[in-house]
């Protein structure tokens, strides 16, 4: 069974037609977004000339049975905490809001899908890059 976490770039990807990115969206059992993503999505969409609609197809997205958004709880914090300290420690820091969709995917075990290369500084994470 293929689940996976899908981060702000892999749905912008998925959205705009990216062949990997949507072969990744037919092809997985499970697909999970967390809060953090959400939010910058919906960042996005306002920023841009098109956010009714933008808004218009995540809502349809995440009406699918395939697709859940976890909620971050108190695990994901302290896998948040780890991993910032010690990032920071090593000198590689990264982005907090890319270390709460690292957290969430570390807590669930889940597949990361990002075309942002970051990801790849954390140890343990199954990144998949597009």
């Amino acid at each position: 069974m293929r689940r996976v976490l899908f981060d702000t770039s892999a749905y912008s990807l998925a959205l705009r037609g990216n062949d990997a990115a949507r072969a990744v969206v037919q092809t997985a059992d499970q697909i999970y977004l967390n809060p953090i993503v959400l939010g910058e999505l919906r960042a996005g969409f306002l920023r841009g000339r098109h956010a009714d609609k933008n808004e218009g197809e995540l809502q349809e997205f995440l009406s699918s049975s395939r697709v859940r958004v976890f909620a971050i709880d108190e695990e994901t914090s302290r896998r948040y905490t780890l991993l910032k300290c010690h990032l920071k420690r090593q000198g590689t820091p990264v982005a907090a809001n890319d270390l709460w969709i690292a957290s969430t995917a570390l807590q669930y075990g889940l597949e990361l899908i990002t075309a942002d290369s970051d990801f790849e500084r954390i140890s343990g994470l199954l990144v998949t890059l597009l």
